[in-house]
């Protein structure tokens, strides 16, 4: 008896133990976030430990030039920052041209560390900013999918978008981008949408007009948010599931939102000046006039109220249309941009803007693209989005409209694969959550009912026999057997490995590459480091004079502002295609028509990229066709593209090229002293081709420089006395001007440097293998 007891008493207590659900299935959320966070940074610090802690890419040179002269001068000095060296002679000012929230954040954590006495500099926050926000935005991933369907589904979405290679390839260390925030704010926005959705609260809905304040400060995608929120209003109208709850959560949305914003000054004006946020004013007016309609509807309910709120909604809808138009006809709201007409026709950048149409995640996606940073999630993913149009309500509508027009963005531009891979984490978390559940739902076994002391009996109450009756009993679903489980159970799992597998080797081999940095492998598998680009940055920093002017194309004019400090004509803002085409126009020259243009503009120094010696394909000579095409877009009287091609209509460098290939400034600053080693001498091994100019000499310019594999070129415009060439007069010169101009940078334009720098002769030619 007193075993018994005590058993009783041990089967008691471990039950207590165990029956506290609640705890046990918090601490596995925390414990899953935990590692999901710790695997994202992990899987994105490659390039740190294979190369160094370095700024990648383009764009991030700026960002990074930025903060450190925010954290050195002070917020409200960088608002006002004119960079004298950028886009000479105009210059930029940098505070109202650019969302200042990356800056913001990293000089915002390295105030505090630096208040605890932690000190760390500022390059590196910039280099870990990215991998360290990635963890943020899995939890942001998780609050979103257990909002729209459960825990485990959410779970599962953090994990998938830690280490997805959609999300990686913007966000490893040294991508200082603002996407590598902004997928943060946009994922928690959403979150705190639905959030303020479902309750109806004031306190959320001023949440979700903070965070979207914060996208806004980060990102240009930032429209995507103000778009798709008013849609989905527009929609849940539509299906007649206007509501107290949607009526409050974005009116006030709206209302915050768009003050807010309007505090960016890069921003302004724009949220009640451009058609680009039109959508959400008019649903803001529609929403109202509803709301007035269900208002006087609630007076006298009685009445033919139904048909009056349907005409109503109908005459707002067509009147705020109409009021739109009326409004972007009299020029009051701006028209859409070229960049949104981009969206909706593939082929109108390469008509209208081929600035737009030259920038490589601007082409049109790949199948085989989604599948490289999507894998298994892309098969997966409808299957979340089915079930949550089968269980609809006004949240899984949200998600449905997120999911479909994300791809179709993602469809038509490489970089919009951004926005695509959150949701399709989100819905493929929620399909092999589904799957899961049911893989682990236990068999149900038929239970049977105690017999009462009444069933017992075998006679009724009135003393008689009862009849017996055979009675069938009740179907019982048998579920999935144990062995089909087991199997099916081992193959999800072996699919998630597999496609943990492929995540780590696409963000180490293919996101982990910082472009200044180029890594070469022999037949033995040994490494082998290229560092032209910071060779070339470093030798302008040390050798030329400070103020000296560097032309080369935009894209490099970053990183020649960021590490070699010396002002640039053309970078990668891209807001003056006029510049930028009269850049191109003196690479698309001769060397003569391209030295007037040269002096016109006091350039010192030209910069151009040259991969024939070691098989590079990002160089000058492939992106040049699309040069001509940005200078014919503003020249067309002096450049013709088709004066670049062959009679056939071909691209080519060798003997077969046109005269005017052969002759232009780009071929020979790339071709020159191009004409030993190698099997054959001078092989370009990028075009596989010998070039068909050679041995030329040049007159109005001279080699200053030249990296030790041949990448990077540099070369020192002659002044007008050295070959006795009258220089162009300063009347004649018709440089844009700009009311932003400072004295110096005037002073500057109008003579040329009384110092001649120092220049160091370029290097042998290297033998080619």
């Amino acid at each position: 008896m007193t075993q018994t007891t005590t058993a009783r008493q041990g089967n008691g207590s471990d039950k207590g133990i165990f029956s506290n659900t609640a705890g046990f299935s918090t601490l596995i959320t925390v414990t899953v976030l935990s590692l999901a966070w710790l695997a994202g940074f992990a899987s994105r610090l490659f390039a740190v430990i294979r190369f160094e802690s370095i700024i990648h890419e383009f764009d991030p040179w700026f960002n990074y030039r930025s903060t450190a002269y925010m954290v050195e001068h002070g917020f409200y000095n960088f608002l006002n920052w004119f960079d004298e060296r950028a886009w000479y002679p105009l210059g930029r000012i940098v505070g109202g041209t650019v969302y200042p929230g990356l800056m913001i954040t990293s000089g915002t954590i390295h105030w505090i560390l630096h208040t605890l006495n932690i000190p760390i500099h500022i390059r590196d926050i910039c280099v870990f900013l990215a991998p360290v926000f990635s963890g943020l935005t899995a939890i942001a991933t998780y609050l979103l999918t257990s909002e729209l369907w459960s825990r485990g589904a959410g779970l599962f979405a953090a994990c998938f978008i830690a280490i997805i290679p959609g999300y990686s390839s913007r966000s490893v260390a040294g991508s200082y981008d603002n996407e590598g925030i902004a997928i943060f704010a946009l994922q928690f926005t959403y979150y705190l949408w639905l959030k303020s959705l479902k309750n109806g609260s004031v306190f959320w809905s001023i949440c979700t007009a903070l965070s979207y304040f914060y996208m806004v400060s980060a990102w240009g995608g930032y429209v995507f948010i103000i778009n798709l929120i008013p849609l989905h209003v527009f929609l849940l109208l539509i299906m007649g599931r206007f509501s107290q709850r949607l009526f409050v959560s974005y009116t006030v949305f709206y209302i915050v939102g768009l003050l807010m914003s309007m505090q960016i000054p890069f921003v302004g004006f724009q949220p009640i000046r451009t058609s680009e946020h039109m959508a959400a004013s008019g649903v803001f007016a529609l929403l109202m006039a509803i709301g007035a309609l269900k208002y006087l509807h609630s007076l006298n309910p009685k009445g033919q109220w139904k048909q009056l709120l349907i005409l109503g909604g109908l005459a707002a809808a067509g009147a705020v249309f109409l009021a739109v138009v009326l409004l972007t006809y009299a020029g009051v709201i701006a028209p859409w941009s070229g960049r949104f007409y981009s969206l909706w026709d593939t082929t109108y950048a390469k008509i209208h803007i081929p600035i737009i149409a030259s920038v490589s995640e601007h082409q049109p996606t790949t199948w085989s693209s989604f599948f490289f940073d999507l894998h298994v999630l892309v098969c997966t993913f409808p299957v979340g989005l089915w079930y949550c149009i089968k269980h609809i309500n006004d949240e899984r509508v949200f998600v449905a409209l997120y999911a479909l027009s994300a791809v179709y963005f993602a469809g038509v531009m490489v970089r919009l694969m951004l926005t695509l891979t959150p949701v399709v984490c989100v819905l493929a978390g929620i399909a092999f959550s589904i799957l899961c559940d049911l893989v682990l739902r236990e068999e149900e076994l038929p239970t049977q009912q105690d017999e009462t002391e009444e069933s017992k009996s075998l006679y009724d109450k009135a003393g008689k026999l009862k009849k017996r009756t055979h009675e069938q009993p009740a179907p019982v679903d048998p579920g999935l057997g144990m062995n089909v489980r087991s199997v099916t159970l081992i193959l999800i799992m072996i699919l998630l490995m597999l496609f943990s597998v492929h995540c780590t080797w696409a963000t180490s081999n293919a996101y982990s590459s910082p472009s200044i940095v180029l890594a070469s492998y022999g037949n033995d598998g040994t490494r082998k480091i290229l560092d032209d680009f910071r060779e070339a940055y470093g030798w302008l920093s040390q050798n030329t004079a400070e103020d000296a002017r560097v032309m080369s194309w935009w894209d490099y004019g970053y990183q020649i502002a960021g590490m070699g400090n010396r002002t640039t004509l053309v970078d990668n803002n891209t807001w003056n295609n006029s510049h930028i085409a009269l850049v191109g126009k003196a690479m698309a020259s001769n060397e003569s028509a391209a030295y007037d243009i040269m002096t016109m503009l006091d350039v010192d120094y030209v910069l151009v990229i040259f991969g024939g010696a070691i098989g590079y394909s990002g160089d000058d000579i492939n992106k040049f066709i699309w040069m001509v095409r940005i200078a014919e877009g503003e020249h067309p009287k002096d450049i013709h593209e088709a004066d670049y091609f062959t009679e056939r209509g071909e691209y080519r460098v060798d003997s077969e090229a046109s005269k005017t290939m052969l002759n232009c400034l780009m071929y020979k600053l790339s071709y020159y002293r191009y004409d030993s080693g190698g099997s054959p001498p001078g092989y370009d091994r990028t075009r596989g081709a010998l070039p068909g100019n050679r041995g030329f000499k040049l007159t109005y310019l001279e080699e200053a420089y030249t990296t030790e594999h041949w990448l990077v070129r540099i070369y020192r415009v002659k002044k007008p006395d050295e070959f006795n060439r009258p220089r162009l007069p300063l009347a004649k010169r018709t440089v844009p001007t700009s009311n932003t101009i400072s004295k110096k940078t005037t002073k500057r334009r109008k003579g040329m440097l009384k110092n001649k720098p120092t220049v160091v002769k370029g290097k042998k030619a290297v033998k080619l293998e």
